[in-house]
Protein backbone atom coordinates (compact mmCIF):
# COMPACT_ATOMS: atom_id res chain seq x y z
CA UNK A 1 0.00 0.00 0.00
CA UNK A 2 1.76 3.37 -0.76
CA UNK A 3 0.91 6.81 1.41
CA UNK A 4 0.18 9.73 -0.44
CA UNK A 5 3.30 11.74 -0.72
CA UNK A 6 3.81 14.51 1.91
CA UNK A 7 6.38 17.37 0.87
CA UNK A 8 8.46 15.22 -1.02
CA UNK A 9 8.47 12.59 1.45
CA UNK A 10 6.66 9.17 0.69
CA UNK A 11 6.60 5.45 2.10
CA UNK A 12 6.28 2.16 0.65
CA UNK A 13 6.51 -1.17 1.56
CA UNK A 14 7.38 -3.39 -0.96
CA UNK A 15 8.52 -7.11 1.03
CA UNK A 16 6.84 -8.37 4.06
CA UNK A 17 7.11 -11.77 5.34
CA UNK A 18 4.60 -12.64 8.13
CA UNK A 19 5.75 -15.46 9.87
CA UNK A 20 4.65 -16.67 13.40
CA UNK A 21 8.19 -17.96 14.39
CA UNK A 22 11.31 -16.03 14.21
CA UNK A 23 14.23 -17.29 12.20
CA UNK A 24 15.73 -19.73 14.13
CA UNK A 25 18.44 -23.20 13.48
CA UNK A 26 18.96 -26.03 15.53
CA UNK A 27 22.36 -28.19 16.29
CA UNK A 28 22.17 -31.89 15.77
CA UNK A 29 24.33 -34.51 16.95
CA UNK A 30 24.20 -38.44 16.84
CA UNK A 31 25.75 -41.76 16.06
CA UNK A 32 25.56 -43.64 12.83
CA UNK A 33 24.49 -47.50 12.49
CA UNK A 34 27.80 -49.64 13.37
CA UNK A 35 28.15 -50.94 10.24
CA UNK A 36 31.65 -52.72 7.85
CA UNK A 37 33.21 -52.79 12.14
CA UNK A 38 32.78 -48.74 12.31
CA UNK A 39 30.03 -46.02 13.35
CA UNK A 40 30.62 -42.13 12.26
CA UNK A 41 29.57 -38.84 14.04
CA UNK A 42 27.13 -36.88 12.32
CA UNK A 43 26.60 -33.33 13.52
CA UNK A 44 26.26 -29.85 12.84
CA UNK A 45 23.62 -27.07 12.69
CA UNK A 46 20.36 -26.75 10.35
CA UNK A 47 20.65 -23.99 7.34
CA UNK A 48 17.66 -21.65 7.26
CA UNK A 49 15.70 -19.90 6.39
CA UNK A 50 13.45 -23.19 7.47
CA UNK A 51 10.53 -23.75 4.89
CA UNK A 52 6.49 -23.73 6.06
CA UNK A 53 5.45 -21.68 8.60
CA UNK A 54 4.87 -22.37 12.47
CA UNK A 55 3.86 -25.83 13.13
CA UNK A 56 4.40 -27.12 10.04
CA UNK A 57 7.68 -25.53 9.25
CA UNK A 58 11.43 -28.16 8.29
CA UNK A 59 14.23 -27.18 8.23
CA UNK A 60 17.72 -28.51 5.88
CA UNK A 61 20.37 -29.85 7.02
CA UNK A 62 23.82 -31.52 5.29
CA UNK A 63 27.05 -32.16 6.21
CA UNK A 64 30.35 -34.79 6.42
CA UNK A 65 30.88 -37.73 8.74
CA UNK A 66 33.51 -37.71 11.34
CA UNK A 67 36.64 -39.43 9.76
CA UNK A 68 37.17 -43.06 10.63
CA UNK A 69 38.25 -46.56 9.32
CA UNK A 70 40.08 -44.12 6.88
CA UNK A 71 37.22 -42.37 5.20
CA UNK A 72 34.07 -40.30 5.21
CA UNK A 73 30.32 -40.26 4.52
CA UNK A 74 28.32 -37.02 3.34
CA UNK A 75 24.39 -37.18 4.03
CA UNK A 76 21.68 -34.29 3.85
CA UNK A 77 18.12 -34.12 4.42
CA UNK A 78 15.20 -32.71 5.66
CA UNK A 79 13.91 -32.42 9.42
CA UNK A 80 10.49 -33.91 10.63
CA UNK A 81 8.24 -30.98 11.70
CA UNK A 82 8.14 -29.52 15.28
CA UNK A 83 7.49 -31.19 18.39
CA UNK A 84 6.60 -28.96 21.05
CA UNK A 85 8.08 -28.89 24.37
CA UNK A 86 6.53 -28.11 27.96
CA UNK A 87 8.49 -24.79 28.30
CA UNK A 88 7.59 -23.12 24.74
CA UNK A 89 10.35 -24.30 22.62
CA UNK A 90 10.26 -27.43 19.82
CA UNK A 91 12.68 -29.80 18.32
CA UNK A 92 12.44 -31.73 15.31
CA UNK A 93 13.73 -34.96 14.26
CA UNK A 94 15.68 -36.48 11.33
CA UNK A 95 16.88 -39.67 10.00
CA UNK A 96 18.51 -40.82 6.69
CA UNK A 97 21.31 -42.81 5.04
CA UNK A 98 24.69 -41.43 4.66
CA UNK A 99 26.77 -41.58 0.97
CA UNK A 100 28.15 -45.17 -0.33
CA UNK A 101 31.69 -44.86 0.62
CA UNK A 102 34.50 -47.46 0.82
CA UNK A 103 31.61 -49.93 -0.44
CA UNK A 104 28.74 -49.65 2.71
CA UNK A 105 26.55 -47.15 3.80
CA UNK A 106 25.35 -46.16 7.31
CA UNK A 107 21.80 -45.51 8.63
CA UNK A 108 21.37 -42.61 11.05
CA UNK A 109 18.70 -40.75 13.46
CA UNK A 110 18.18 -38.06 15.93
CA UNK A 111 17.00 -35.25 17.75
CA UNK A 112 17.68 -31.72 17.27
CA UNK A 113 18.15 -29.27 20.10
CA UNK A 114 15.53 -26.90 21.40
CA UNK A 115 16.00 -23.60 18.26
CA UNK A 116 17.64 -20.52 18.83
CA UNK A 117 19.22 -17.92 16.66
Amino acid sequence: MRQKRQKGHSHSIDFIRFADTPEHIHAYSTRTSFNNGHRHQVQGRTTGPYQGTGRGHVHYYEGVTSFDDGHVHYFRGWTGPPISLPGGGHYHTFAGDTTLNDRHIHSYRGRTSEGYR
